[in-house]
């Protein structure tokens, strides 16, 4: 027999008369709770304030007490004798401070590598989950300023003109009552906006004639222009600004060739501009390329499932320095003779490529998280093979992955310093550079620590992103 239901019990007169529970905070109290709540944590808390102890004075005496931050030349870092001073000479760092961070690209061309950089922050800001302030700040930034660099790079009030229609789709999506009200004419809207940017986009074809990205540029600015009032959010806007729009801007920055800018070619590239190029690149091409290899390595037909383990396996059975070498050596002998492609291109093929093969078995292992409910549970619903992997199979597979897929990043960023052996001159060969200078002997210590402090903050900030991310997002196996 079922009891009846109370519709109040009653609380005993003791506990209704207990004062609240004191919360007791403080130094004290967390150090209880975090360094000395059991002998083997106390222990290893007191062993490490003591080799805190024994290195900390002697490092920050040579980094900060005893070290030369003024001057411009060696000697600066030398003693009354001649030699060399206890500290560390960070002169030879602010001496080289611009080689390091662009390589040998022009001085006065400098600014072209800040556009496109200050160009991708902003981007992020807005396609990475992030508060929508945010992201809606930095589209109405990102955007004119794309516009502007377009404009500046094609050089012409017509390439200005055609601008301004890519940067709409970005400011059409960071005001939704304008991009609402643009629906409400659909027809005659998306008609008189094919028109034109058509125009525009034929215009700056006339301008940029002769440059080898003129007509993919033109392309994509009638794609925007077709595509900009399909945009919801501005997340989707700054995603298409920044996976088809992006490179070409970079490319066109970068490398120049228009009417307005000089040809910087890639041999004159290095520094941190290089590495940052080297696994930026590579990280944005390695992660669709490993989800399309995870897929097919689980695909049911024999022949796409057999090429895909054969890539993944060669791939992870062999160094990083042999698939440079490969791309970087062997690539051109099986060109045809007078067809050659660029050296950094190659590097970045190959480096997309290796990491491709380890981000497909971090995204499988992902796929294989997944209950089989699921699959089963979606299909029921009528949804095709292709719609319950892209909608129901796959988001929840990358939400789980999200520290292999950060992790496989890192590992990535680390490992573009090996391009040093086909002779790009990323930021460690930049200080090997640097230091064999006769005029700075003996001061490769400051550059390598500069170096590692660099490296330690990108990836640093990587991980804290990626747990933040994986907080946000609540990241867990899903229940079958």
């Amino acid at each position: 027999m079922i009891p009846p239901l109370r519709d109040h019990v009653p609380v005993p007169t003791s506990a209704r008369n207990l004062p609240p529970p004191v919360v007791r905070t403080g130094p004290w109290r967390w150090m209880r709770a975090n360094l000395f709540y059991s002998p083997w944590s106390t222990a290893a808390t007191l062993l490490f304030v003591a080799l805190f102890a024994v290195l900390a004075p002697p490092l920050l005496r040579w980094a900060v007490l005893d070290a030369t931050w003024a001057g411009g030349t060696r000697d600066a870092c030398l003693d009354a004798a001649g030699g060399l001073r206890p500290g560390a000479c960070w002169v030879f760092v602010k001496v080289r401070f611009g080689q390091l961070m662009y390589g040998f690209y022009p001085v006065a061309q400098r600014w072209r590598v800040d556009a496109v950089a200050l160009t991708l922050v902003l981007a992020l800001a807005a396609v990475l989950p992030w508060r929508p302030a945010v992201q809606r700040v930095a589209a109405l930034v990102g955007a004119p300023l794309a516009g502007a660099a377009l404009a500046w790079t094609a050089g012409g009030w017509t390439a200005a003109l055609a601008a301004a229609y890519l940067a709409a789709p970005l400011l059409l999506a960071a005001d939704c009552e304008a991009l609402d009200r643009v629906r409400q004419r659909s027809a005659l809207a998306r008609a008189a906006a094919v028109l034109a940017v058509a125009a525009a986009a034929g215009w700056a074809g006339s301008v940029l004639a002769g440059a080898p990205w003129a007509a993919a540029w033109c392309a994509l600015v009638l794609g925007a222009g077709v595509l900009g009032l399909r945009f919801r959010t501005v997340r989707a806007a700054a995603l298409y600004l920044l996976a088809l729009v992006f490179p070409v801007l970079a490319h066109a920055l970068l490398v120049g060739g228009g009417p307005a800018l000089p040809v910087v070619p890639t041999e004159q590239w290095g520094g941190l501009f290089l590495t940052l190029t080297i696994g930026l690149v590579g990280m944005g091409a390695s992660l669709p390329l490993g989800i399309l290899l995870a897929l097919g390595r689980r695909s049911e037909l024999p022949v796409v499932r057999l090429t895909c383990i054969g890539f993944i396996e060669f791939i992870r059975g062999v160094p990083m320095i042999t698939v440079l070498f490969l791309a970087s050596v062997m690539l051109p002998l099986f060109l045809p003779e007078g067809v050659g492609i660029d050296k950094l291109l190659r590097a970045l093929i190959g480096v997309a490529l290796f990491s491709a093969a380890y981000m497909a078995e971090v995204v499988r292992g992902g796929l294989q998280a997944i209950p089989p409910g699921q699959r089963e549970a979606a299909e029921s619903l009528g949804l095709g093979r292709a719609a319950v992997m892209a909608l129901v199979i796959l988001p929840q597979a990358l939400r789980i992955v999200i520290p292999g897929i950060v992790n496989t990043f890192i590992g990535l960023l680390k490992d573009t310093s090996l391009v040093a052996v086909i002779g790009l001159l990323d930021l460690i060969g930049m200080i090997k550079t640097a230091t064999s200078d006769p005029n700075w002997l003996g001061f490769a210590s400051e550059g390598y620590v500069f170096v590692g402090l660099v490296f330690w903050v990108l990836c640093y900030g990587m991980a804290r992103y990626s747990l933040s991310l994986e907080q946000r997002l609540r990241t867990g196996a899903p229940s079958s």
